[in-house]
């Protein structure tokens, strides 16, 4: 069934095992001098232990003044070599083959990360920057060609199979090659071949010092999906070109910062849907193509194969919620794998932020060098109560580590309110890892009892020699006069269809919870108000599913509210201060305004004289990656 994800292909005399890929993805995990480290490393080399067959890294800047953030890797000058050797060695051993990502991010950065004026093609700053960015001279852009080459000449001494050099996300090279950003009167600037000239100047540049032998491969963003921006058409228009100039693969990507939230799509968007401008450029060129975005399944993947839409398939996070896909895919343990749900909380929500990448859903990742699930010195019996991300989590690593585990639950499913985030509209697909959770439960028999409500009296005939409390979060019930009124509930009731909502729902809390409960309402054709007192709604989460999030309130006409205080809740209505004094039509009032800890069972299991340790939301409210990766910590420690 996946015999075209797991056939060979040959590139320069270089057989790649199969065509699956890890994209690149910036981790953060090098030093700020661009030197990898074992972490750097050793989450690469998971990868390839996993089965993928085509590893692409993270963008190598060409320049220092090229990072878009500050711990990315450098191959800018020779020191950097060694450091970097280390990762070739480590990822040929298991058969995969790897290229470097090199780059310079032009115009999309800031002086907090380069300590200077970015350069760009020109000066028109990146919407999102702080800078107005130097308009690199001829000169200067002749030396950033030879800048590309001579990384590419370091990667290749560092014992890398080629290149893949960035031409897409809005970074340096789609700069020139876009008139949304060239406004350039010289060699490089005005018409279609002046604007080509900087990319196919710099495959020349590589294939010059590199050889016949060396791989080059480049990204494109076939649309940039911006006004004035390239479009499909123009890179079509573009692809024969740089196959003429020596390009072996072409990987097809699309958008640029402006649209980043479809440049990295989160769970609002179709899967694999750039697929098919792949498809169009795969047809008028010759050479291997590379499809990518949102695909995150090995029969979704392989479909695309068998179509002809492309010749290897990028799979970036779900390579980062389970490196070992390939792998379990080829042996048909489909119900093993992990597969991303494309929140964008970890990856790039926390990479925004300058900080390394991690995954809600796989508390490894970046830890690899030292997460091993060591045998424990005394098997213990563990009690695990509550069956959220963080109880499971805890459930499967100390199973792992060799105790006998048992999970009480008190409620009929798995999932806690987690499960709750799967029911707004686009967020289904986190059921798939609550399901993968308790799989993985069922094969390491992990009996989860369900309907199971914990009490010290039950702890007291289990008799546990541990017990991790994993008993999540309640809502908050803020002090609004009127809150008792029989008209008001709270989101989880309407998630969890314990409540039929009115005609007319006034939602009391814009966060994610509260305007992602709005868009639920709104899609069952209630009019829905949103009231918050902060100054944005779903402040707190990724940016581009929030993007998708609030065009899609605005399409559904919810009416959202901020900086407003609630004051009073009647029997019909909802009354606020704002700029001015406002009431709203109210058969439903949903409250939405944070979560508290549930963890009461903690001291009088304590004074039972148990060992009890406290995990996930009922330690702390917080992420559910914060959740996973307490899981996985206690259980192997326990």
């Amino acid at each position: 069934m996946l015999d075209y994800l797991f056939s060979p292909y040959t590139i320069r005399g270089k057989t790649i095992k199969n065509r699956c890929t890890v994209p690149p993805m910036v981790t953060d995990f090098c030093t700020a001098d661009g030197k990898a480290t074992e972490r750097y490393i050793a989450y690469h080399e998971a990868k390839a232990k996993g089965g993928f067959g085509l590893i692409i890294t993270e963008d190598y800047a060409i320049d220092p003044l090229g990072r878009g953030f500050r711990n990315v890797a450098g191959l800018w000058n020779d020191d950097q070599i060694e450091s970097h050797s280390e990762l070739p060695k480590r990822v040929h051993k298991y058969g995969a083959t790897i290229l470097a990502q090199i780059y310079h991010c032009g115009r999309q950065t800031n002086r907090g990360v380069i300590n200077a004026v970015p350069f760009s093609s020109t000066a028109i700053a990146c919407p999102f920057g702080t800078d107005i960015p130097q308009a690199l001279t001829t000169e200067e852009v002749k030396q950033t060609v030879s800048k590309y080459g001579d990384t590419a000449l370091r990667a290749k001494k560092c014992g890398f199979d080629g290149v893949e050099i960035h031409g897409a996300h809005g970074y340096l090279i789609t700069q020139f090659l876009s008139p949304y950003s060239n406004k350039r009167v010289d060699e490089y600037g005005g018409s279609f071949f002046n604007r080509a000239r900087f990319a196919l100047e710099i495959i020349h540049d590589v294939r010059a010092k590199c050889g016949d032998d060396f791989i080059i491969d480049m990204r494109i963003s076939a649309d940039e999906l911006v006004e004035g921006g390239i479009t499909l058409e123009d890179t079509k228009a573009l692809v024969p070109y740089l196959e003429e100039a020596g390009l072996d693969m072409i990987h097809i990507s699309a958008g640029n910062y402006l649209s980043v939230d479809l440049n990295v799509p989160g769970c609002y968007v179709n899967h694999a849907w750039y697929v098919d401008m792949a498809k169009e450029v795969r047809e008028i060129c010759d050479i291997p193509v590379i499809a990518v975005s949102r695909i995150n399944d090995p029969i979704l993947a392989n479909s695309i194969l068998r179509s002809g839409k492309a010749d290897f398939i990028a799979m970036g996070r779900a390579s980062l919620a389970d490196p070992e896909f390939p792998n379990k895919a080829k042996e048909g343990r489909f119900d093993e794998i992990r597969r991303c749900i494309a929140c964008n909380e970890g990856c790039i929500g926390t990479l925004f932020g300058d900080n390394p990448i991690r995954c809600v859903l796989n508390p490894t990742l970046g830890n690899e060098s030292h997460c091993a699930i060591e045998p424990a010195k005394v098997a213990k019996k563990v009690a695990v109560i509550g069956a959220g991300p963080a109880g499971l989590e805890a459930a499967m690593s100390a199973k792992k580590a060799g105790h006998n585990v048992t999970v009480y639950e008190k409620d009929s499913h798995a999932g806690g309110q987690f499960h709750l985030a799967s029911i707004p509209p686009c967020k289904g697909e986190i059921t798939d890892f609550i399901v993968w959770q308790t799989n993985q439960c069922a094969k390491l028999n992990i009996p989860i009892k369900y309907n199971t409500e914990a009490t010290v009296a039950l702890m007291q005939s289990e008799k546990p020699d541990a017990i991790i409390l994993a008993t999540g979060a309640a809502p908050v019930r803020p002090p609004i006069k009127g809150i008792e009124n029989s008209n008001v509930v709270f989101a989880n009731d309407i998630l969890a269809g314990k409540v039929q909502p009115g005609a007319n729902c006034v939602v009391i809390g814009g966060g994610q919870g509260g305007a992602e409960t709005a868009h639920f309402l709104a899609q069952m054709l209630r009019n829905v108000v949103v009231l918050e007192m902060l100054d944005q709604i779903a402040a707190d989460q990724a940016i581009s599913p929030r993007w998708h999030l609030l065009k899609a309130l605005e399409n559904r006409k919810v009416q959202l509210h901020t900086n407003v205080k609630v004051t009073e809740i009647t029997a019909d209505s909802v009354k606020a201060e704002g700029k001015t004094n406002m009431e709203f039509p109210a058969d439903t009032v949903v409250i939405s305004t944070g979560s508290k800890s549930v963890n009461s069972l903690k001291d009088e299991l304590a004074n039972a004289g148990f060992d009890v340790k406290v995990i996930g939301d009922a330690n702390k409210v917080g992420a559910v990656m914060d959740a996973t990766s307490q899981g996985y910590e206690i259980g192997r420690f326990i």
